[in-house]
């Protein structure tokens, strides 16, 4: 079995033009990614529909997230973590432009692909 090993502060583009996302651990059922946000947030009317649960804790930075139903987005800071279930509409209004905002997120819940 391979060991992998790295920092998840590492390698944060702090200019990019979009979020990066970046795979850590991928097995049956579930998926752990780190996602760097810098200033960036979802298209206008875009909203994420997943089939699949996510897990997701905030390390750095500070974001704006909104549930389809809620008149305001919930605002998470370092150390927030949220349980995102499957098919609850969501989308990222604002993250922190001054700053990284990295996000670790589990997925779960899924049949991964052959």
């Amino acid at each position: 079995m391979l060991t992998a090993a790295g920092n998840i502060f590492e390698h944060v583009l702090r200019d990019a033009v979009d979020e990066e996302f970046a795979e850590l651990v991928a097995a049956e059922g579930v998926r752990i990614e780190r996602i760097a946000s810098t200033g960036q947030a979802s298209p206008p009317g875009f909203w994420y529909d997943q089939e699949w649960s996510e897990w997701v804790l905030l390390l750095s930075g500070s974001a704006g997230l909104l549930f389809e139903g809620e008149s305001t987005p919930r605002e998470l800071k370092r150390g927030d973590y949220l349980l995102i279930p499957a098919g609850r509409r969501h989308r990222v209004e604002w993250t922190d432009a001054t700053e990284p905002t990295i996000w670790l997120a589990v997925h779960y819940g899924f049949v991964a692909p052959p």
